[in-house]
């Protein structure tokens, strides 16, 4: 049986910047087996960067683990940028790194946010894809957009009311608009103030049981800071044309072998979306984990990720 618990920590072998335009220098890391099977980690928000914990749902003897943080995240520069930060940048970023690293075919393997840009980046180029493995179904609807800032307020009340009552009465019938107003302003504490409220408000509602230490996390600055820009830049231009694109395209991937892993509870992205995307797409594995919310980090959503992993061995 393929284990379910994380592999032991472990640091990188190589790790560099990629300068991919003028404005935008990527940080990106390897680890594992240099000579194993390339598998490509692609964190969520977006804006939220990867971590070291992300290295370990990978069997380090077998994978080639290649991390990034995104455009605005993590790491890399200017942190929080908006300017050229899309989806054809973020995929165009992919392939650049791909070829730098000398990488034919690699695994692809997104949660949240990194669902939507795995399926992007495989619908633009599934001749370089091996397999995908997906978690907590994100596909940047309208619909879903709404339901995060005001449905969420249907299991999370509280959460939600921290949310909103950090804009005065008279901006909320536009939730976006006014976080969006604070989160470009000149001012870089209000910038700052406006970034930990809005992350801390997506990690209280991540998870099926209460998690102090993963709302305390989302109020990081950095972690807070590329969160909440980029989650609202991506939200209010919604560049996707048409908006169920991710949806329409998925005969383009439909040959490539897959797996979506989705909490039966997850309030931030909501199982309808991943139903949606299973029916249109009936050839990839699905598992419906029955006691959990969003988090990667939810028990068992971490161990059908890994079991994924393990079972995802037998691609090249």
């Amino acid at each position: 049986m393929p284990r379910g618990d994380l592999f032991f920590p472990l640091e990188p072998f190589q790790t560099g910047r990629l300068k991919v335009d003028d404005l935008h220098t990527l940080y990106w890391e390897q680890s594992g087996n240099p000579e194993g099977v390339p598998v490509l980690f692609l964190h969520g928000g977006p804006g939220a960067g990867a971590s070291p914990t992300h290295r370990r749902f990978f069997d380090p003897t077998h994978y080639r683990i290649i991390i990034l943080d995104q455009r605005g995240a993590g790491r890399s520069t200017p942190l929080g940028e908006l300017r050229d930060n899309d989806i054809p940048h973020l995929v165009a970023d992919l392939e650049q790194l791909r070829e730098m690293l000398g990488i034919k075919r690699w695994l692809v393997f997104g949660g949240s946010w990194g669902s939507t840009l795995s399926i992007a980046y495989a619908q633009a180029h599934p001749d370089r894809v091996i397999g995908l493995i997906l978690r907590g179904i994100f596909l940047m609807r309208q619909t879903e957009i709404d339901w995060f800032l005001y449905g969420m307020r249907q299991f999370f009340p509280e959460a939600w009311h921290n949310f909103v009552s950090y804009i005065p009465v008279a901006e909320r019938n536009d939730l976006l608009e006014a976080y969006w107003k604070r989160l470009t302003h000149d001012n870089p504490s209000v910038r700052m103030q406006a970034a930990r409220v809005w992350s801390m408000y997506e990690g209280a509602c991540s998870t099926l049981l209460p998690s102090p230490e993963l709302v305390s996390a989302s109020g990081e600055d950095t972690h807070a800071l590329g969160l909440a820009r980029i989650e609202a830049h991506y939200f209010r231009n919604n560049m996707l044309t048409p908006e169920d694109k991710l949806l329409r395209d998925v005969d383009r991937i439909r040959h490539i072998p897959a797996v979506i892993i989705q909490g039966r509870y997850d309030v931030v992205c909501p199982i309808n979306t991943a139903d949606a995307l299973h029916r249109a797409w009936p050839e990839a594995d699905y598992i419906i984990v029955p006691d959990a919310g969003h988090s990667a980090m939810e028990p068992g959503i971490r161990t059908a990720l890994v079991q994924a992993t393990e079972r995802f061995k037998t691609l090249r």
